[in-house]
C-alpha cells in the first residue's frame, strides 16, 4: 500500500478485487430492531424537558425515519368509480357581469321564461299573476272545444229522443251516443239502430226543432245533444232486400219477411205492439238505401208510411249519421245497445225477388 502526497487515505496496491456490495438501505423494521438493541442510549429533544414530553430512543448514527424510503401501499381491488353529483353545478348566472345592478341579458331573452341550466336540464320559470291564469284558462277551454268538435265530427255525437217511436228500447228524453264510424269504416247491418237526417217530408213543422243561442253553439261543438231534423229507427232491410207484410201479415200482426224469410222481432218490439203495426206493404230497397222501422210499430212514422215520398220510403245511406250504441242519461236508463244478430241470422243475401203486382 502506498500513499500519495496530499492524500489522507492510503491507496491499495496490488490487483483490484471485485467491487464491494453497497450497504443495505435501512427500513423502518430494521430501525426498530436497532433501537431495541441500542443499549439504552437515547436522545431527547432540547425542548423535551421543558414540555414534559417523554424522550424517544434514537439509535445514533442511523438516518432519520423521515429520510427512509416510503413503502407503497398494497394495490386495492377495483371498485365502482365515484362520479360527481350531476345536480351540483355552480350557478354561472350568479357570476355574470352585471349592468346597473342586474344581470346583463342577451338580445331576445325573456325575464318571464328564462332558461337556466341545472345538471344539463333546462327549467322554465312559469309566469304568474291574473293575466297568466286567464291565458292558461283560455288555452285549456279552446283546446277542449277543438277536441270536442273533432270527436263530434269524426267519432261520436250525442242526441236525445223526442218521441215514442222506439219504445221500449229508447224512451222519451233519453240521451244517446251515436258512433260515426258506421257507415264508413264499418258497414250497416240489419238490426242496427240508426240516427239519420230527414230524407224529405218525414217530419212535420211541429216535429222540427232548430237550436238557438248558446244551445246552438254547444250542439255545434258536440257539448249538447242535437236533433233538429233527425230521426232514429231500426234498420230492417239493406240495399236489394225485399221487405214485405201482406194482408195476412197485416191481419195477424206479423211476421214481416225479408227476402222471403219471416223474422222474429220479439227481442226488441214493444210489448203489446205487433210487427206489422196494422199496415200492409212491400218494398224493394233501392241501391244505396236502407229500410227502417220503429220498435213501437203502432206509433212510428217510418218507411211504411212514407212510400209516397222521395226514395219510396227508403232512407239514403248518405243521410245516416251513425249507429246508436249506448244510452247515457238518465242514470237509471244507462245501457248498451247491441245488434240482435239472431233475428236476421236466417235471412239470405239480396236476390232477384220482387214485390207481387198490386202490392
Amino acid at each position: 500500500m502506498t500513499e500519495t502526497p496530499g492524500s489522507a487515505h492510503p491507496i491499495p496496491s496490488g490487483p483490484a478485487g471485485p467491487p464491494a456490495d453497497p450497504p443495505p438501505v435501512p427500513t423502518r423494521r430494521s430501525l426498530r430492531a436497532a433501537q431495541s438493541t441500542n443499549g439504552g442510549q437515547s436522545s431527547r429533544h432540547p425542548d423535551a424537558a421543558e414540555r414534559g414530553t417523554p424522550s424517544l430512543p434514537v439509535a445514533s448514527g442511523l438516518p432519520e425515519v423521515s429520510d427512509l424510503p416510503e413503502v407503497p401501499d398494497p394495490p386495492r381491488a377495483p371498485g365502482p368509480s365515484v362520479l360527481p353529483d350531476p345536480q351540483v353545478v355552480p350557478d354561472t348566472a350568479a357570476c355574470e357581469p352585471s349592468v346597473s345592478g342586474r344581470h346583463a341579458q342577451e338580445p331576445g331573452s325573456s325575464t318571464e321564461h328564462r332558461a337556466r341550466s341545472r345538471g344539463g336540464r333546462h327549467q322554465l320559470r312559469r309566469p304568474s299573476g291574473p293575466l297568466a291564469w286567464l291565458r292558461e284558462t283560455a288555452i285549456i277551454m279552446a283546446s277542449a272545444l277543438v277536441l270536442s268538435w273533432v270527436v263530434k265530427t269524426f267519432l261520436v255525437q250525442a242526441f236525445y229522443i223526442p218521441s215514442e217511436s222506439m219504445y221500449d228500447t229508447l224512451v222519451l228524453n233519453d240521451r244517446i251516443l251515436v258512433s260515426k264510424l258506421t257507415p264508413g269504416p264499418f258497414d250497416l247491418s240489419r238490426g242496427d239502430i240508426v240516427v239519420f237526417a230527414d230524407p224529405g217530408g218525414w217530419l212535420g213543422s211541429d216535429d222540427t226543432t232548430t237550436p238557438t243561442g248558446l244551445n246552438k253553439v254547444l250542439s255545434t261543438v258536440g257539448l249538447a245533444p242535437a236533433n233538429s231534423n233527425h230521426l232514429v229507427k231500426r234498420v230492417i232491410g239493406l240495399p236489394g232486400d225485399v221487405v214485405r207484410c201482406d194482408e195476412a201479415c197485416k191481419d195477424k200482426g206479423g211476421p214481416v219477411t225479408v227476402n222471403g224469410v219471416a223474422i222474429d222481432e220479439s227481442a226488441y218490439i214493444k210489448p203489446g205492439s205487433t210487427p206489422s203495426g196494422g199496415k200492409a206493404f212491400c218494398a224493394v230497397v233501392p241501391e244505396g238505401h236502407v229500410w227502417v222501422m220503429g220498435d213501437n210499430r203502432q206509433h212510428s212514422s217510418d218507411s211504411r208510411w212514407n212510400q209516397n215520398k222521395p226514395g219510396g220510403g227508403a232512407v239514403p245511406v248518405s243521410n245516416v249519421v251513425g249507429v246508436v250504441f249506448v244510452t247515457i242519461w238518465p242514470l237509471d236508463r244507462v245501457s248498451a245497445h247491441k245488434n240482435p244478430g239472431s233475428t236476421f241470422a236466417d235471412v239470405p243475401p239480396a236476390t232477384t225477388l220482387s214485390c207481387p203486382a198490386g202490392e
